[in-house]
């Protein structure tokens, strides 16, 4: 699963890199937890590529009842294409989801370790979500779920999955809208290569959701 990230790089450089002409105002995140509203890049036909804030935890345009998002922040990259609440959005509402790194914990000695992890050398990169738009009662909500798929070597030993990194080429692909055959787009989920990431210890501190700053990602190894 995913779920705690950071996005703490600079407004500017995000636009830069997804190729935005604007940005909505951002602040540097060190504890992003689900059911937060988080920044999500999409591709609008008419409007090109633009940058909005999603509440994470997916809820399905039919459901009834909105806090089935609360058991939706992550959506398994093997099954998305076919599961009732994943399958509308895969095909048709794919994102990005800006990142400076994410954690996993592992268990050592019968305690949760965390880590930080991320490309090396990369202080932003694009993990891929899918959205839905869901009409309740207090009027609409746009909801994003984080895809994962199978660890690589690296994660391997820190947990059994991991989030799906878009590598920078492949951002067109994954966001163009008119790209829906299922079949075609299984081919994003596969995972990011270990050779081409890092990770290390961090306090535990980042356990908390409530918990925020700099000091979060500071290695404890």
């Amino acid at each position: 699963m995913c779920g705690r990230y950071a996005l703490h790089t600079h407004p500017d450089v995000i636009a830069i890199e997804f190729g935005l002409k604007h940005m909505p105002e951002l602040k540097p995140r060190y504890n992003i937890a689900p059911s937060s509203d988080v920044l999500v890049i999409r591709e609008d036909r008419e409007r090109g590529r633009l940058a909005d804030l999603y509440r994470w935890g997916l809820i399905p345009g039919w459901a009834k009842d909105p806090a089935i998002g609360n058991k939706l922040a992550n959506a398994r990259g093997e099954t998305v294409a076919e599961k009732p609440s994943f399958r509308a959005a895969f095909r048709r509402w794919r994102c990005l989801v800006p990142a400076s790194g994410f954690y996993e914990w592992k268990s050592v000695g019968g305690k949760k370790q965390p880590y930080y992890i991320r490309p090396k050398g990369a202080e932003l990169f694009g993990l891929a979500g899918i959205s839905e738009l869901w009409n309740g009662a207090d009027g609409p909500l746009h909801t994003v779920s984080l895809i994962t798929t199978e660890p690589n070597e690296l994660m391997r030993g820190i947990h059994d999955r991991m989030p799906l990194i878009v590598p920078r080429e492949d951002y067109a692909a994954w966001l163009d809208p008119g790209n829906q055959d299922a079949a075609k787009l299984m081919r994003f989920i596969r995972s990011f290569p270990a050779e081409r990431m890092e990770s290390y210890p961090v306090s535990k501190a980042v356990s908390y959701a409530r918990n925020e700053g700099a000091e979060l990602i500071k290695s404890e190894a």
